[in-house]
C-alpha cells in the first residue's frame, strides 16, 4: 500500500462508515492521545516501567497503525499529500544533515 492509496482509503472509511471527519483540532487531540498509547507501550516493552494488566495484550504495531491512521485523517483534512510531503522532507534533510550524522562524535 502506498501514502497515497493509503489516503484514498482511509478517506473513503471516513466518508462511509465513518459518516465524516471529526474537525481538526478534535483530530489533533485524538493524535496526541494515539501517540500517548504508542508511548505507554515501548516504555513497557523497551523501557523500565512494568506492565500493567490492562496493557499486556496491547500490540505495537496495532498502537503504530493508530497513530499513522490519525495522521493520515489530517492530512486529508488538511489537503497534504503525504507522499509528495515525505518526497520533500528526505530532500530537506539530505541537504542539512548531508554531514551532521557522520561527523557526530557520539554516534561513533
Amino acid at each position: 500500500m502506498t501514502l497515497e492509496n493509503a489516503q484514498q482509503q482511509v478517506d473513503q472509511w471516513i466518508k462511509t462508515v465513518g459518516v465524516r471527519y471529526f474537525n481538526e483540532l478534535t483530530n489533533l487531540g485524538i493524535l496526541v492521545e494515539e501517540v500517548g498509547e504508542l508511548s505507554r507501550l515501548m516504555v513497557r516493552i523497551y523501557g523500565e516501567q512494568s506492565f500493567k494488566e490492562s496493557d499486556k495484550n496491547k500490540n505495537l504495531s496495532d498502537e503504530m497503525a493508530d497513530v499513522l491512521w490519525v495522521l493520515i485523517c489530517l492530512a486529508n483534512q488538511t489537503g497534504v499529500n503525504l507522499t509528495e510531503a515525505l518526497q520533500k522532507n528526505f530532500e530537506k534533510k539530505n541537504i542539512r544533515d548531508a554531514n551532521r550524522h557522520i561527523n557526530n562524535e557520539k554516534l561513533k
